[in-house]
């Protein structure tokens, strides 16, 4: 009797763990998607921010536009002189001729003298172009006689003639004219875009507002710079990069932080910095393993969808809505990570921000080099140009894109995908890339 019980004990038991196990592997088995079809998925979880800030030009560098910025006059303003020289009627000049010189325009005057036929007036760059003038001789077309007509009355000899009326004048309007758009809302300022925006006489722009990103980096072995190291530990550095992408992305980040791989201590110490977060950025633990914290925390508290998208490196990918706030959980190996944030997080902040997606462009292949198959390989390169004047790309590091290297990127200046189907390059082949700047 006791032998029979036992032996149903043990029996039950077995069931119990092969159950157990079965719902694991269900749990683990995961969707596979491609790397659009994962980006989609991602660029659900945001929308273009709403709100918007008006700041001067001077602390704008870098931000993105809330609404397109008109000029308020024209540019130039008047028209003015392309070069240092004497402002002339055209019609009628010749070789050897002696003008008499009978005014001077500098830069920022208002005078506009009068001349006649066989006069001229020196004039500056820039300065306002005197009503009679259709031309303007440059200085080193001439030769100047400080006392051509008498003491005191100077005047030039032309040696050579301009090509046509109206050479080396700009007209008013003729960049761009009062009321003209100078750049449409989602576009960044870059200090060459602050010029155009000053030159059109606007002192302030309407700016969105900076979505606030919360970064975690997940792992119990994870130890920050500067710190000594133990056995099965490692300097935390997806901290530090992923930080340092958002910003260049254009957020603010307010919370950068480590957290264990403890799922109780996880979710308090995401519950503390995802308060206030437009989107919590999450590295480490997204895999099947036994302690990936983001994975069994995000499941059990917040829904998570975990995928397996067709890429490498970066095949773990999740991402979920915790208290409402969206996250997107990476790959902790550091080359998966940052590629990982360069495809899906960049385009959610710039999502946020209303910028338009950023495109890709050719080059060819410098080198031979293989890739995964079945799988789309994105790879650091570095770029050149050949004699013909086309853009190479070589691996910016003989490990190509294993995913566990931290130094490719520092090394690169940009990104190159080969398609899944492809397992070897070859030296001229076409690929797609993306600048990392």
């Amino acid at each position: 009797m006791k032998r029979r019980v036992t032996m149903k004990r043990r029996v039950t038991m077995k069931r119990r763990v092969t159950m157990k196990r079965r719902v694991t592997m269900v749990e683990l088995v995961r969707e596979q998607l491609t790397v659009e079809q994962y980006l989609h998925e991602v660029l659900a979880l945001v929308s273009a921010l709403t709100d918007a800030e008006t700041l001067p030009l001077r602390t704008a560098l870098g931000r993105t536009l809330a609404r397109p910025v008109t000029s308020i006059g024209d540019v130039p303003a008047f028209t003015n002189s392309a070069m240092d020289g004497f402002a002339v009627r055209f019609d009628g000049l010749a070789v050897g001729q002696v003008l008499r010189e009978v005014g001077d325009v500098p830069a920022g005057s208002g005078d506009d003298p009068g001349f006649s036929e066989g006069e001229c007036v020196r004039i500056m760059t820039g300065a306002p172009l005197p009503t009679a003038a259709d031309t303007v001789v440059p200085r080193e077309l001439v030769t100047q006689l400080p006392e051509a007509f008498g003491v005191g009355q100077p005047g030039v000899r032309l040696d050579s003639l301009p090509p046509r009326r109206g050479a080396h004048v700009r007209h008013s309007g003729e960049d761009f004219s009062e009321g003209a758009v100078l750049l449409p809302a989602g576009q960044v300022l870059g200090a060459h875009q602050l010029g155009v925006v000053a030159s059109g006489g606007v002192a302030e722009v309407a700016v969105a507002r900076q979505p606030v990103v919360a970064v975690v980096a997940t792992g119990d072995e994870l130890v920050a710079p500067g710190q000594p190291l133990q056995r099965g530990q490692i300097h935390e550095s997806n901290l530090t990069q992923l930080a340092a992408l958002a910003v260049t992305a254009g957020a603010r980040v307010d919370h950068a932080v480590m957290l264990p791989d403890n799922p109780e201590q996880f979710i308090a110490g995401l519950a503390g910095v995802s308060a206030g977060a437009d989107l919590v950025v999450i590295s480490g633990g997204v895999s099947v393993g036994d302690h990936d914290v983001a994975r069994i925390a995000l499941s059990q508290h917040a829904q998570g969808t975990f995928r397996h998208v067709l890429m490498q490196p970066g095949k773990p990918q999740g991402w979920a809505r915790f208290d409402g706030v969206p996250v997107v959980a990476l790959p902790g190996n550091p080359l998966s990570s940052a590629i990982s944030f360069e495809l899906f997080v960049r385009p959610a902040i710039e999502k946020l921000l209303g910028r338009p997606e950023r495109g890709w462009g050719w080059a060819i292949a410098g080198a031979d080099w293989s890739s995964p198959a079945g799988r789309r390989q994105f790879i650091p390169v570095v770029t050149s140009h050949d004699a013909e004047g086309r853009r190479v790309v070589q691996p910016a590091h003989r490990r190509g894109s294993a995913s566990h290297m931290t130094s490719a990127l520092a090394l690169a200046d940009a990104l190159a995908q080969v398609p899944a189907e492809t397992t070897q390059v070859a030296v001229g082949d076409l690929l797609l890339t993306r600048s990392l700047s």
